[in-house]
């Protein structure tokens, strides 16, 4: 049935190749994507910069607009900028009693004198602008703090929230990975938002330091012999430097980068084994230290030194030096202002005193120009990439979720949950995003109002798969699937996921304690502990919860862990003292793992607890349907399979509910009807009487399990 590969997101059309530009960086394959509208326009690239900017310029505006309307920011916005400002100002102010200095040399050379006055007057402002550069580095230090902590407590609630309400097909696509990592990151302890803020404030600075420095230098040396002359020649290198090697950066703004050496990956998953706390039960268990040391350096060898990640290996392609025109004109360029002051000084020989001042204070200038120059346009490069990722900030709260969600309420009378929720698959068949396989291959079958229907079969069958679609992580590729003989298409999504209650297979923990897991089952009865602890005994948790040391306060997985200095344990001290932990470990009660110690059995448990939370505490408080259980008992011992089976027996009602299971037992004697899957499809279907009558492979399997008790 199946209907061929289907162009995707990431599909590739082979009349796209002259647009992409292919470029080896190591063991990467850089792609950038051409201009095929502007490209033969000189300074293309700059134009869709400049027209990436405006783009995005309203959401820059709307950032700043959020952010002053945050409690303090907009006090503190406007006192940095003022202080940005200032300290842009104070290079030219020192220019200035530069030059100051510059007309006492001029004076003493002519009249042999000095003015003392006027020299201890440039010398205290050359003093106060240090102090005052200090003080605003100081204050802005002190402002960007506080505005920094507050930007990034504001956006990171726009970001949980931008993240948390997208469907599972939606997040898992590695293109909206990315944006959102485009939109979360930034600077070490910073935020998109508070970089953006930063970086155009500085090249503002940048450029009123420039514009200030250079006006009162050509107001210095404007009537010094030779001076305009000598500021151009020293001026000029900077110009000319920044054309030698502005670099090979990426003339795209659309580009992607992957890398195929198989070495390259196996190396980076051998350093993934390794510092990944998951797996060093099995290294240490298994002695596997010495060997995978060996694999890894084989790895690396092979690799030889392209094993650089791709921001390294980009970086050092992007600011490569060109041998050009103008790179080679660089070099004499820096000796012209020499040669010049060295001709004027043979024709003016009583000059030399001041014209040696000129040139120093030229020279000096010029260098603070270069360092202002470049930080300028490298700013000003990096500068659409940050209006950008404002832009990303914002859009990622409007990325559509490949589920789309219908608009029919569900159900029409909350009381009819209660008499369980009716299924049907027609012909349905679903392929996971990006496989070409089926996981499921047109499969139909009918489960009436508050029947119990167990799914069996072998792991890969599809038996995980059609829980999924029941509660629309995912949407099935071809047919339908009715709730109550509706398309569950049209269904509002909201309602459809209150009225199912779901434990899967792969089910996880939240990094919060053991109350707080089991009530997110239920958030309406969170508050209630008496409600915590009655899912906790349906779940078969509450004796082992109660002996542990913490209770329900225990964590499962502490999701902050603790510091220690850098000094690593058993390190030699002074007077040969060793360094040891214990001490303030037990003085601040630190735990020696911020791992779990409870078993699968138990973290399964409480997997169970959660569910019971959602769908079988009270009757009248929940608004569920339909039960949903994928391999509930995996990880139980006999006896406690025996209870919980017999709890949701007795505890389910008249509501809907439905198994996947690989084991036959008591659970398939009572359902009303089972489902026999293998290779994606439904080879049998009936009740277990009726099934072990047929003698098919469901009897067969029966049989195999029940040999092992008799």
């Amino acid at each position: 049935m199946g209907k061929g590969p289907q162009k995707g997101p990431g599909a590739f059309d082979p009349n796209d190749a002259a647009r992409i530009k292919h470029t080896r960086l190591g063991v990467w394959d850089f792609y950038e994507e051409k201009h095929s509208n502007i490209g033969p326009i000189p300074g293309a690239s700059r134009l869709e910069t400049a027209s990436l900017m405006l783009q995005s310029s309203p959401y820059v505006w709307r950032m700043l607009k959020d952010i002053c309307s945050i409690r303090r920011c907009l006090v503190l916005m406007l006192l940095y900028l003022l202080v940005e400002v200032a300290a842009s100002l104070v290079p030219a102010v020192s220019l200035w009693y530069s030059g100051q200095l510059l007309l006492l040399v001029e004076t003493a050379v002519e009249k042999r004198t000095v003015d003392k006055n006027v020299l201890v007057h440039v010398a205290a402002g050359r003093v106060a602008c240090t102090i005052v550069e200090r003080l605003l580095n100081y204050s802005k230090f002190h402002l960007s703090h506080p505005l920094n902590l507050a930007i990034k407590r504001f956006y990171s609630t726009h970001m949980y929230h931008a993240m948390a309400r997208l469907d599972v097909p939606t997040f898992e696509d590695p293109v909206i990975q990315r944006q959102l990592e485009a939109a979360w990151s930034a600077s070490w302890g910073s935020s998109i938002a508070w970089d953006t803020i930063r970086m155009t404030s500085n090249i503002l600075a940048t450029a009123i330091r420039l514009f200030s420095q250079v006006t009162v230098l050509i107001s210095v040396v404007s009537h010094q012999r030779d001076g305009t002359l000598l500021a151009l020649l020293s001026f000029s290198q900077s110009l000319f430097q920044w054309f030698s090697i502005r670099g090979i950066v990426s003339n795209s703004l659309v580009w992607a980068a992957t890398t195929t050496d198989e070495d390259y990956l196996r190396m980076q998953g051998y350093k993934h084994l390794v510092d990944n706390p998951i797996h060093r039960k099995e290294i240490v268990a298994g002695s596997l230290a010495d060997h995978l040391a060996k694999l890894y350096k084989d790895a690396a060898d092979h690799v030889g030194d392209n094993a650089g990640d791709f921001p390294e290996m980009r970086q050092a392609h992007s600011v490569q030096d060109r041998l050009t025109l103008m790179s080679i004109l660089r070099e004499p360029l820096r000796e012209l202002p020499q040669i010049v002051f060295t001709l004027r000084a043979v024709q003016y020989p009583a000059s030399i005193p001041v014209s040696i001042a000129s040139l120093t204070l030229i020279n000096h200038t010029a260098q603070t120009f270069s360092s202002s120059f470049f930080g300028l346009f490298g700013e000003s490069h990096h500068l659409a990439e940050r209006f950008a990722s404002v832009q990303k900030l914002y859009e990622v709260a409007n990325i559509q979720n490949r589920i789309i969600d219908g608009n029919i309420s569900f159900p029409e009378d909350q009381q009819a949950l209660r008499h369980g929720i009716s299924i049907e698959f027609r012909n349905v068949s679903f392929r996971y995003p990006g496989s070409e396989s089926y996981a499921l291959r047109n499969i139909s079958f009918k489960i009436g109002a508050g029947q119990l229907c167990v799914i069996v079969g072998v792991n890969g069958s599809g038996k995980s798969t059609i829980l999924k679609l029941i509660s629309r992580i995912y949407d099935t590729t071809e047919g339908t699937i009715f709730i109550d003989d509706k398309d569950i298409k049209t269904l509002k999504l909201a309602d459809l996921r209150r009225a199912v209650s779901i434990l899967f297979q792969d089910y996880t923990h939240f990094p919060l304690s053991i109350k707080e897991n089991i009530a997110l089952g239920n958030p309406n009865l969170a508050p209630d502990d008496d409600k915590i602890r009655e899912a906790t005994r349906l779940g078969g948790a509450e004796e082992f919860i109660d002996k542990l040391p913490e209770g329900f306060d225990t964590y499962l997985d502490r999701p902050v862990r603790d510091y220690y200095s850098g000094l690593p344990e058993g390190t030699t001290m002074l007077f040969g003292r060793k360094v040891n932990y214990n001490r303030v470990r037990g003085a601040g009660a630190m735990r020696a793992t911020d791992k779990s110690t409870l078993s699968g059995g138990q973290m399964q448990r409480l997997a169970l607890s959660r569910t019971f939370m959602r769908s079988l505490v009270s009757e009248v408080e929940s608004p569920v349907g339909l039960l949903l259980f994928d391999e509930p008992s995996a990880s139980l011992d006999p006896r406690a399979e025996h209870d919980l089976f017999e709890r949701l027996r007795n505890l389910r009602g008249n509501k809907t509910m439905i198994f996947s299971s690989h084991r036959f037992g008591n659970l398939t004697r009572h359902s009303d009807l089972i489902l026999y899957m293998d290779n994606a499809e439904i080879q049998e279907a009936g009740t277990h009487e009726a099934l072990l009558a047929r003698n098919g492979e469901y009897a067969r399997v029966w049989q195999l399990q029940a040999e092992a008790f008799l």
